[in-house]
């Protein structure tokens, strides 16, 4: 694991985690920073299912696990939009 590897999980947990914001229906109130934990939460557990899958990372644009990725992506925004508020709610 390197640092190139590491800036790499971040930039793309920026872009699934954008990405999931903008797919889901209305406004998610959750900060930038649960939105880059979620996706690269998007990114690491979609990347393991297409590895399971059999769907390979054999190049760098690889379709099968960019959706996968995505869509992982999406669930943990949802969840993290969920969730955010009543532990907001919950401090105070």
């Amino acid at each position: 694991m390197t640092f190139l590897w590491i800036i790499g999980i971040i930039i793309g947990g920026l872009i699934i985690g954008v990405i999931g914001k903008l797919i889901l229906p209305g406004r998610q109130a959750i900060p930038m920073w649960l939105t880059i934990v979620a996706g690269i939460v998007g990114v690491v557990i979609g990347t393991l299912l297409a590895q399971a899958f059999g769907l390979g990372t054999a190049g760098v644009w690889n379709i099968g696990e960019i959706i996968l990725q995505i869509v992982v992506g999406v669930i943990a925004v949802a969840a993290a939009a969920a969730l955010y508020p009543k532990m907001v709610t919950a401090k105070r």
